[in-house]
């Protein structure tokens, strides 16, 4: 009986006949194949480790060590910055600090507001924060806060796990002792900018922590400033905590600056200024040294190097009186009566003979017009000398004209007028020098004689720095062709080449020490110091119509500017400078501040016994006004106040800007006729004037025929207002 399951046989097909021997060689085939296979595989897997053993071995071991080490860059310390005796005028102190690293933060807001309650920010500084964050590339650290004490940086450093992109720092920051003394004269540091990693991509300048100079001398003497960084090896968890420190490579510190200046002379002077606005500029006659260059009001650096804050930058830019402008280098004004020692030089080098009169009655005529002397009573008969220490303004109209505007305007650049010095700052303004050439080059008219007439007392078009005005005072006292230095390893220079005879020095200087200790018109600018005489002039520049304001009163931005400069001791010159006034109301601003820092010179504890006097009047010393003044603003504004620029270089750029215009405001009356202002003191004691401010008196009226001035017929139309490049470039 067939099975039910057995599989009926095909027709036509032979069955398939397996037996042992067929199995055994269908096995050892598939055996061969899948052994082959698989040694293949086993020869690459092999030469697959062997390669990343061997060849890949450093890639491989420099990511596992990546993973395990984290290596960071130790910002260095920068060079110092000294005075002429070794003092500090920027150093490093060591400090804790927090940065934030955009692109590493997860929850920018969540985080700024976490660390703005650990370390008590104010909400102005908070919202300062974000909008940084907000506008910064993610590379670009952004400084949250430094100065902080050890409790608040361990209260960020325990909780970094849950701050992301937040880096607490110990090292070292800028410090700037005198503070706001300096601020224009040093500068400040503070993270590179974006455009500047582009233009020098260094890892460093992405460091947090690290800063580089953004203005004055430290911008200046950045590569000298920057130190080697050093690194730091730790080794730390898959969370980023640091377990143990490996291997640190101590930074070099980068080289020190040592400056001319004379950094309590530099402190004295920034505070003497006091409420005014204005700059005060001391040589060394000797060697050219630049000893003090202060301009007032300033910033303080300290602050500026944590990041320029939107309180803080409305609070300056809305002062009238500019905080942010150095006025030694880049505040141009008329110089006024200062000029007429220079112009005495002009006049004897072209043959006039200093004893030679020319009666003042009150004012000269000169063509259709008046112009008349500060005196409307007149000097009577003047000479030379005379015409210096009283400042007899028809004096120098009428041998001007004699004379011509080449010889003055030669003179006045030989004197250091209109000129560029080689010194190690930014830029610096060289203002004007007019001539006849200049006037038909820039303005396309013939030069007039009232032009000459304005030009010979310091008006019209002419314009001066007042470091011009101390170097000018420096080569009158001399003769000698003095440079200015600021730095000690440059050699002096100009000792070698005498400008003017010694006769005509020894001449204009007895006339200046008339001014001071003579009839002259700065008697209160007299010493206190015995046998020791400082001479010196004064000047004051009218600045806008009398149509406008009569320079005395009124708006504080149309009143007169008060210029002195001045040298002692007159017989053998040591010191020589000037001081200049911003809408001082004429030359008694300016000659009492002369006189209070020429005394701290020679005698710096009498100096200071009347600056402290003046100070408890003032509310405090510069700084101590300046964060008053911060505090007052911030409550009264709050955070209604404008986002400063994103590039801090947008700022100076304007300010910048705003110094050329205000150059311009002088030569909108420079065709009218100038009224000179009564600026004379002759009887004037030794410090009778403690405060350094308002007007001197006017004095009584030397014997003299009053001329009655004949009515002047309307001014010239002013030219049009010259362009910025124009006020810069001047006479060149």
């Amino acid at each position: 009986m067939k099975s039910l399951f057995s599989r009926p046989k095909r027709p036509g097909r032979p069955g398939r006949i397996i037996n042992p021997s067929i199995l055994r060689d269908t096995f050892e085939r598939r055996s061969v194949l899948i052994g082959t296979v698989q040694g293949g595989i086993g020869v690459l897997l092999a030469g697959r480790m062997a390669y990343l053993a061997i060849a890949e071995n450093e890639k491989y071991r420099l990511e596992s060590e990546s993973n395990r080490v984290n290596l960071t860059l130790i910002p260095p310390r920068r060079g110092w910055i000294l005075d002429r005796d070794g003092a500090p005028l920027a150093s490093n102190r060591a400090d804790f600090w927090v940065d934030i690293i955009p692109e590493r933060l997860t929850d920018p807001e969540r985080t700024i507001d976490q660390l703005g309650e650990l370390l008590a920010l104010e909400p102005t500084r908070i919202a300062d924060i974000k909008t940084k964050v907000a506008e910064a590339r993610g590379f670009q650290p952004i400084e949250v806060a430094s100065g902080l004490d050890y409790e608040q940086f361990a209260a960020v450093s325990v909780r970094l796990p849950d701050l992301q992109g937040v880096v607490p720092q110990r090292g070292f920051s800028r410090f700037y002792p005198t503070a706001s003394s300096v601020g224009h004269l040093i500068g400040y540091v503070g993270p590179a900018s974006a455009e500047e990693f582009e233009k020098d991509p260094n890892p460093l300048l992405i460091t947090p922590g690290y800063k580089i100079g953004k203005d004055g001398l430290e911008k200046q003497f950045e590569k000298e400033l920057r130190g080697i960084p050093g690194a730091r090896r730790v080794e730390v968890t898959a969370g980023g905590r640091i377990i143990r420190d490996l291997e640190t490579r101590d930074d070099v510190q980068g080289n020190p600056v040592r400056l001319t200046i004379d950094g309590p002379l530099q402190d004295y002077a920034a505070r003497r200024i006091g409420l005014e606005s204005g700059s005060v500029v001391v040589m060394d006659c000797r060697s050219g040294d630049l000893l003090c260059m202060a301009s007032m009001p300033s910033f303080d650096p300290n602050s500026f190097s944590d990041g320029i804050g939107s309180v803080e930058y409305g609070m300056l830019r809305d002062d009238e009186r500019v905080p942010l402008r150095n006025k030694v280098l880049k505040g141009l004004y008329p110089p006024g009566s200062t000029v007429k020692p220079m112009v005495s030089m002009a006049l004897m080098q072209a043959g006039v003979d200093p004893e030679e009169t020319v009666f003042c009655g009150g004012g000269l005529r000169v063509g259709n017009r008046v112009f008349g002397c500060w005196n409307r009573r007149g000097h009577g008969a003047v000479n030379m000398a005379k015409g210096i220490y009283q400042s007899c303004d028809v004096y120098f109209y009428a041998m001007a004209q004699r004379v011509g505007m080449d010889p003055i305007a030669e003179m006045a650049r030989r004197c250091g007028m209109g000129q560029e010095f080689p010194l190690p700052v930014t830029s610096q303004f060289y203002g004007t020098v007019p001539d006849p050439a200049w006037k038909m080059k820039k303005w396309g008219r013939e030069w007039q004689t009232f032009d000459t007439v304005n030009a010979t007392i310091g008006q019209g078009y002419m314009l001066s720095s007042p470091l011009q005005l101390a170097v000018m005072a420096s080569r009158l006292a001399t003769g000698k062709h003095v440079m200015p230095r600021l730095t000690l390893d440059t050699k002096p220079q100009g000792f070698d080449k005498i400008d003017f005879p010694a006769e005509q020095v020894e001449y204009v200087r007895q006339a200046m020490s008339d001014v001071v200790n003579g009839p002259g018109t700065a008697g209160r600018a007299r010493l206190p110091i015995e046998n020791t005489l400082m001479a010196g002039k004064t000047g004051t520049a009218q600045v806008v119509s009398l149509s406008i304001s009569n320079g005395k009163s009124g708006p504080w931005k149309y009143r007169d500017h008060g210029l002195f400069i001045f040298f002692a001791p007159y017989d053998n010159p040591r010191y020589a400078g000037a001081v200049v006034i911003e809408h001082g109301g004429g030359s008694g601003a300016a000659y009492p501040i002369a006189r209070d820092v020429m005394t701290f010179l020679f005698d710096p504890a009498k100096g200071m016994d009347a600056l402290r006097a003046l100070e408890a009047g003032w509310g405090g010393t510069a700084q101590q006004r300046l964060e008053a003044r911060y505090a007052a603003y911030a409550a009264e504004r709050g955070q209604n106040v404008s986002r400063p620029p994103r590039r801090e270089e947008d700022i100076f750029d304007r300010v910048e800007a705003e110094a050329r215009v205000a150059a311009r405001q002088s030569q909108a009356i420079a065709e009218e006729v100038i009224a000179p202002r009564p600026e004379a003191n002759p009887s004037g004691a030794p410090n009778a004037d403690v405060t350094g401010s308002g007007t001197a008196g006017t004095p009584a009226a030397p014997a003299g025929t009053t001329q009655t001035p004949a009515p002047a017929p309307s001014p010239a139309p002013a030219p049009p207002a010259a362009s910025p490049a124009n006020i810069e470039s001047g006479a060149q």
